[in-house]
């Protein structure tokens, strides 16, 4: 397998870590450290610049916070100025792995994204009687670091590159503790052996396709599966044959294992796909997409939060409707018209009045 180096250079450059930094403060301007990098951008990017150079740089403290949507989340939120080196990082990495990725993989990559993984199952589904819909437990906080430092080897072979990806590797903050042994593991393993990233970094994101890679070309060459889509740890196979699909679901599951990771036990079922199933906040059929209610209620909850930072004065109203306007073309694709209707007209965004 080809390797890439020499990329240290690119990585470094005040281009790259300007586009870096356009990009972590995509929706962010109005934060205070956000603001603070801002007015001194040229100065802080070269200090950035320096300490990458001169091998200084180290990641500052992840502030942590519960995100309460269908299930509580740990979210980590990386310093300003670490979410601009994970940009830089990944606009360097990204198009190299990208190349090798499958099709079929629709987290966190240019041209996909949820409705384009929606319509590839509606089209998998109109020529498919079953489904095997799978979810990877506790995903993120599982994440093996010896293997991942191994798979981003097998492309990259710069030996700076390598030193910041293992650099933000090992920085990461503790995660949820996963419980569990795989073969050959001892009563000391869990503790040597360290894993988990932080959802919420861009580098996780990417670092999660990196991982799962090795299950999409198992799935898509190993096992010939042609009707298969991955959305982060969400996974879906279809067939026409239910107990193909059942032995599908026993080696996926073993293969797994030698990932150091597990299927969800609640989150493994096959069922019909004229049945419909949830994916990705919605409900779909071959036909039709519905909004799932947890997720009606979790579009209430961020309305609501919205409605206090802009009344607040901390949501600008461009960002607010930046955020209106994806929201809407989000939930345009299913039969939602009288819901949004309905909840756009009483949703009231207004300033606080000082005197």
């Amino acid at each position: 397998m080809k390797r890439k180096g020499q990329l240290w250079e690119e990585l470094v450059s005040f281009d790259n870590l300007y586009r870096a930094y356009r990009k972590a403060r995509r929706g962010k301007r109005n934060l205070p450290s956000v603001e603070r990098f801002e007015f001194h951008r040229e100065i802080e990017l070269a200090r950035l610049r320096d300490e990458l150079i001169g091998g200084t740089y180290q990641p500052g403290a992840y502030r942590t916070f519960l995100l309460h949507d269908t299930k509580p989340r740990m979210i980590s939120a990386a310093p300003f100025r670490d979410r601009i080196i994970h940009h830089s990082l990944c606009n360097v990495v990204e198009p190299i792995f990208e190349k090798t990725f499958i099709f079929d993989s629709y987290a966190s990559r240019p041209g996909k994204g949820t409705h384009r993984a929606i319509r590839r199952y509606q089209a998998f589904a109109r020529d498919n009687a079953y489904v095997l819909k799978c979810d990877v437990r506790q995903f993120f906080p599982s994440i093996d670091h010896h293997i991942l430092k191994s798979r981003l080897a097998r492309k990259i072979k710069d030996p700076r590159v390598l030193h910041l990806a293992h650099l933000i590797i090992d920085n990461s903050n503790p995660q949820a503790d996963v419980h569990g042994f795989f073969p050959g593991d001892d009563l000391f393993t869990a503790h040597e052996r360290r894993r988990g990233m932080p959802i919420g970094n861009q580098t996780s994101q990417f670092f999660g396709n990196v991982y799962l890679d090795a299950l999409d070309h198992f799935v898509k060459e190993t096992l010939g599966c042609r009707c298969y889509l991955r959305y982060v740890d969400d996974f879906v196979i279809l067939d026409d044959d239910k107990r193909r699909l059942a032995d599908i679901r026993d080696r996926i599951e073993e293969f797994l294992q030698s990932m150091r990771l597990w299927l969800h036990p609640r989150k493994r079922t096959i069922s019909r796909t004229a049945d419909g199933i949830r994916l990705l906040g919605f409900r779909v059929w071959p036909g039709r997409i519905w909004i799932c209610q947890d997720y009606l209620k979790k579009v209430r909850r961020r309305f609501r939060r919205q409605q206090a930072e802009f009344r607040e004065g901390t949501l600008e109203f461009s960002d607010l409707r930046q955020r209106m306007q994806a929201w809407l073309g989000h939930v345009r694709m299913s039969s939602s018209k009288r819901f949004r209707t309905n909840l756009l007209r009483d949703i009231v965004f207004q300033r606080a009045v000082t005197e």
